[in-house]
């Protein structure tokens, strides 16, 4: 029984997709096993029980399903500590945390990766509202070369004066390619044989659970992401999370909390039971997402379009970047997506003037959790190279349901073609 009016012709294209990703799908499905039993041995090694799982308020003195929580992260990610809170509004919420809780006035903070994503500029560099800038932290930055790669020279000649060196995983609103833990481990390299004592930092958004390793395995000291992307599962309703060396996500700790008391207070409400669960289904999620941009990606392509990264390329991330060539593709594409969405499928968005974002901007997101970018959705700036950002599905039948729904919308409105 046929659910969808998909064109004969769209569904042909599916199945000839569906068998190009066959063997990508084949080695993401190897590494969701791998990192499911990364993710079981954390639990089993921690001797979670339910008791860890029922919240505290207050000052939450003595949580120790909070603490039991860090510790599986901790282990899972392969760090000395991890800070991992329902109270982290998004990642650039976690992300501002570990910068202001590791620098201080007169620090140099340089981005490895060229200009960091959109919502860092005010953090970095916004005049008098509390910035890194307003406290004294300089800022400066190495570009990526023009295949966006990172520039080793560039980083061992400005990365000996730094106190931080910003790596950016994930190519943000770019179409570079997002970074591989090998990649990382060698900007890690360059960065320590002309200042050993530099904190490497990586944003490590979209990123988590995609590889066998974190970039903490190849020499960056802090990791840091949101619960709404990969490591929450779709199931945590909020939060984020700091992990790496120990004193370095205390100094976090003090920052998000007070100087002093750190990690040991901060009450876990009822969000425990969500964060356990989440990152137990977590390696699955990712899974789904991956195939779902994989499958897109196939598609796409024999439709005409560029895709980054192509479906049979290596990912490191969850996001693909489709360039659709203007912006009637790009508000036909995500209202496509929303209208194959569990959740407010009946809406219709349109661009708008997003804070932080210096263009307008188009999001479909029909979430169970608002925002989840682990969840099927697509986010499109409307300016150069009209490419939307892909990312997320809970599950790929539901995932490739959603895909074929924003591909038939382009076909029904004329602004592309198939054969």
């Amino acid at each position: 029984m046929a659910f969808f009016e998909f064109s004969p012709e769209l569904v042909k294209l599916s199945e000839k997709a569906m068998e190009l990703c066959r063997p990508q799908f084949a080695e993401l499905d190897r590494m969701a096993e791998y990192n499911g039993q990364r993710v079981l041995k954390a639990f089993i090694d921690n001797k979670i029980s339910d008791i860890h799982m029922k919240g505290t308020n207050g000052y939450g003195y003595g949580d120790d399903g909070r603490d039991k929580l860090d510790a599986v992260f901790a282990q899972i990610l392969g760090t000395e500590d991890a800070l991992v809170r329902h109270n982290f509004v998004n990642g650039t919420h976690a992300i501002s945390t570990a910068l202001y809780g590791i620098l201080r006035p007169g620090d140099l903070l340089l981005s490895v990766t060229g200009e960091p994503y959109d919502t860092m500029q005010g953090v970095i560099s916004g005049e008098g509202i509390g910035s890194l800038r307003d406290f004294g932290v300089k800022f400066d930055k190495v570009d990526l070369l023009p295949d966006g790669t990172p520039d080793y020279d560039g980083i061992k000649q400005k990365a000996g004066a730094c106190r931080m060196a910003y790596i950016q995983r994930s190519r943000g609103y770019s179409l570079r390619p997002s970074l591989t833990i090998e990649v990382i481990g060698k900007i890690c390299e360059a960065v320590r044989s002309v200042n050993p004592d530099c904190v490497i930092f990586t944003d490590n958004c979209y990123g988590e659970l995609v590889e066998d390793r974190e970039p903490t395995a190849v020499g960056a000291d802090l990791i840091v992401g949101s619960l709404i992307k990969n490591l929450g599962g779709g199931i945590a309703e909020t939060g984020g999370y700091i992990a790496g060396k120990a004193d370095l996500v205390e100094q976090c700790a003090f920052r998000l909390t007070t100087p002093g008391t750190g990690k040991e207070v901060g009450a876990s409400l009822n969000q425990l039971r969500g964060m356990y669960l989440g990152i137990y289904h977590a390696p699955e999620a990712v899974c789904s997402a991956l195939k779902t941009a994989t499958f897109a990606a196939a598609l796409f392509s024999m439709m005409g379009y560029e895709a980054f990264p192509k479906y049979d390329e290596k990912r490191t991330d969850i996001i693909e970047a489709l360039k659709l060539g203007g912006e009637k593709q790009l508000i036909a594409f995500c209202q496509g997506i929303q209208a194959g969405s569990p959740v407010d499928s009946f809406a219709t968005p349109e661009p708008w003037d997003m804070p932080g974002y210096d263009s307008q901007v188009i999001m479909a997101a029909g979430a169970f959790t608002m925002g989840a970018s682990i969840e099927l959705s697509a986010d499109a700036p409307l300016r150069e190279p009209y490419a939307v950002w892909l990312q997320g599905g809970l599950t790929f039948p539901t995932g490739k349901a959603g895909i074929m729904t924003a591909a038939q919308h382009m076909l029904d409105k004329g602004l592309c073609t198939i054969g």
